[in-house]
């Protein structure tokens, strides 16, 4: 049976913590930055963990499951 493909853009948006969770980044802190305080830039910068209920479809995304 063929190898399953791993979805560019998910690779390029999602990684794997060592314990299996999915870790992603946070949206709009690409552009028009001017109008948003440092408090919430801040918080933007750093990555999460993904949701729980979407961690299935990003691991078929990736290739793992």
């Amino acid at each position: 049976m063929p190898k399953i493909k791993t979805k560019s853009a998910a690779k390029k948006r999602f990684s794997l913590t060592g314990t299996g969770k999915v870790k992603r980044h946070h949206a709009y802190h690409s552009h028009i930055l001017t109008k948003k305080s440092t408090k919430r830039k801040r918080n933007l910068a750093y990555s999460v963990i993904a949701e729980k209920n979407n961690e299935r479809s990003i691991k078929q995304m990736l290739g793992v499951c």
